[in-house]
């Protein structure tokens, strides 16, 4: 069903009667007005998709009643109502932006099928602006995760995806719980509607009904346009609330009523719309202990995790992180190739990266411009990566009680000690030390700032 509303304006009941019955027949909530003075009360809320307007009434005329319309920034379709025989108006009211006219006696199937066609313009209107927002977001080419765990999910995705049903992605920042969301999005058969990504805890609270439930114009102060909101952005499609644990109490109950009533109603109108949306919602919170806290709502939280699909962290799948760090290195680089240090690739891997995907896209990035003739080494890894504890090593250790990272630990000592010996060596000559050691100046820098953050790094020294 269409979420389209349409106003009839005409001062004869009867003609109204036949437009009211053959709008609601074709699916589309509809409101009507006796005369020029209640359907301008009624059109400044922006909130009327199409008004079937009469040309000619007893306190106004429609086209005076469209350019009004226009003048004030509301764009809503006008179909003119017109006398057979009135030609001349309807050529008028078409160059003064109507979208088309119908003559008297009112034919439902022609009026039914001048509201099918807009119902298709807007739709077409619609995916234009949800394919900007997608090519904009997805610019980075999908990556293909390997592991068992995210095989597991795969499979989930694909059980889940065909269904209408509401799904919970659960897991730590940056797992990938959004491209968990467009996998089920797009397997799905809404593949061809909207997918319209929401960030929850981004949105000040004070403007979350009218970015969910849209506004008319004129509802609150500065709310000098309408707004259609999110959920009938996402009508045909799916609507993806992510960090849906921010959201304050009050609104997760109206949302849960949206949910339930596949209804919405503007702030300011007195007209619900219905809503064909799927809902996907993904949080990094354990919404069981704030249903137990009192923090998010029991009845909510039982709607929305009818299907829950948990995304483990990366440390608990390093299956992906070799594959996943080429995937970062080849994308977006403008045809350049980038070499890893081993050593460096050691480093990566053995790290617990807290901050998961995202934050091992952000080291691979810096790295990569860093680097020196495209050859990663750990002289371009964070320091809070390749960190090594103060205290040296106990020589004789045995295999048995190292420690997880012991590699990475004694390169990261010896490194420091070497960059030490050589500026003894070269009399603190940093371009000197830099040429000995075989990287560049910039990269010795960086060296020496990150020791200088550890216990018991290489102390300053004057260039020579």
């Amino acid at each position: 069903m269409s979420s389209m509303h349409v106003l009839v304006i005409d001062d004869e009941a009867a003609v109204r009667q036949i437009a009211v019955h053959a709008v609601k027949g074709a699916g589309y909530t509809v409101s009507e007005a006796a005369n020029a003075t209640e359907a301008a009360a009624r059109l400044v809320r922006g909130d009327v998709d199409v008004a079937l307007c009469d040309i000619r009434m007893p306190d106004g005329d429609g086209l005076t009643l469209l350019a009004n319309t226009r003048s004030s920034g509301i764009d809503t379709v006008f179909i003119m109502i017109t006398a057979f025989g009135s030609m001349q108006t309807a050529v008028e009211a078409l160059r003064a932006g109507a979208y088309d006219y119908i003559t008297k006696p009112v034919h439902r199937e022609e009026l039914v099928h001048r509201l099918a066609q807009i119902a298709a313009m807007r739709g077409l209107k619609a995916e234009n602006v949800n394919l900007k927002r997608e090519v904009s977001a997805q610019k980075a080419s999908f990556f293909h995760f390997n592991s068992p765990a995210m095989a597991a999910i795969d499979r989930l995705v694909g059980k889940v995806a065909p269904t209408d049903s509401t799904v919970l992605i659960t897991g730590e920042s940056g797992t990938g719980k959004g491209v968990t969301a467009r996998a089920i999005h797009d397997a799905s058969p809404r593949a061809s509607g909207p997918f319209v990504p929401v960030n929850c805890g981004a949105i000040p609270e004070n403007l979350l009904e009218s970015e969910f439930f849209g506004h008319t114009k004129g509802a609150f102060t500065g709310a000098d346009r309408p707004r259609k909101g999110l959920f009938l952005e996402g009508h045909g499609g799916t609507l993806f609330l992510d960090e849906i644990g921010e959201l304050p109490l009050h609104i997760q109950s109206k949302l849960l009523h949206a949910i339930g009533e596949k209804s919405v109603r503007a702030i300011g109108s007195e007209q619900s719309r219905p809503i064909d949306v799927r809902i996907i919602a993904a949080t990094n919170r354990d919404l069981k202990q704030m249903v137990a806290d009192g923090r998010f709502r029991e009845d909510l939280f039982f709607r929305l995790s009818m299907f829950q699909i948990h995304v483990p962290p990366l440390r608990e799948r390093q299956a992906d992180i070799r594959a996943l760090i080429q995937h970062v290195l080849e994308r977006d680089r403008a045809g350049k190739t980038y070499e890893l240090d081993p050593v460096a690739e050691e480093m990566l891997m053995g790290y617990s990266w807290p901050g998961n995907v995202r934050e091992l896209e952000n080291v691979i990035n810096r790295a990569s411009i860093l680097a020196d003739d495209n050859r990663i080494t750990i002289a371009d890894i964070p320091a809070e990566i390749t960190r090594v504890p103060s205290a040296a090593p106990t020589s004789g250790m045995s295999i048995a009680s190292m420690s997880e990272g012991y590699l990475r630990d004694q390169v990261r000592q010896f490194e420091a000690s070497l960059i030490q010996r050589t500026l003894e060596a070269t009399g603190g000559d940093r371009r000197l030390a830099a040429q000995k050691l075989g990287i560049g100046l910039s990269s010795l820098y960086r060296k020496l700032e990150e020791f200088e953050r550890l216990a018991g790094g290489v102390p300053k020294r004057d260039d020579g």
